[in-house]
């Protein structure tokens, strides 16, 4: 019997309806038994400021990095802007990483899907966001990449993933099931 990972799961999107957020929740119902999977909310973290970072940092700060910083993996789903991740999605990385020394992200195994309706599937944010790992130092699982083109037809209108894709985001998380164990021995 192998243990059970707490994944935090950071959604590049703030709206509550996106495609992104669909995803991620269709990973955690695809998630193989050693993964839980619960989505961190990043739209209340106020803009990284180091001056307002200090002995009392604000409570979204600390609320953040505490449920990162407790999670044993993470996994990021984001779409793309301007062929790099969102600004609040890199927000929530830079709050992440301080103070200095003292990052939540750190030996965390990770993941990144990006998900867009147009057809490179956000391959653009989903390389920036690998070149943060190496900084962050968190071990990123590099097969399977993911990218999902044309994500608008992944859901019907009742909110349904499409079959078509189920197989993908399926084979997507058992490997990521892989990488974590193999990552927490």
């Amino acid at each position: 019997m192998s243990n059970v990972y707490n994944v935090a799961v950071v959604v590049g999107s703030l709206r509550k309806a996106s495609i992104n957020r669909k995803v991620a929740l269709a990973l955690a119902e695809l998630a193989p038994a050693n993964l839980k999977l619960e989505i961190v909310e990043i739209g209340d973290l106020p803009l990284y400021n180091e001056d307002i970072d200090g002995d009392s940092p604000p409570a979204a700060y600390s609320t953040f990095r505490q449920k990162v910083g407790s999670s044993d993996a993470v996994l990021f789903v984001t779409p793309e802007y301007n062929r790099s991740v969102p600004a609040p999605l890199k927000n929530a990385i830079d709050v992440g990483s301080r103070p200095y020394g003292k990052a939540v992200w750190s030996g965390k195994p990770g993941a990144v899907i990006s998900v867009s309706p147009g057809a490179i599937g956000g391959f653009g944010a989903n390389q920036h966001l690998r070149q943060s790992f190496v900084f962050l130092n968190v071990p990123c699982m590099q097969q399977p990449e993911a990218y999902l083109g044309g994500a608008g037809s992944a859901f019907d209108e009742a909110g349904k993933l499409s079959e078509s894709v189920k197989p993908f985001l399926q084979s997507f998380i058992n490997a990521y099931g892989q990488f974590v164990e193999q990552h927490k021995k």
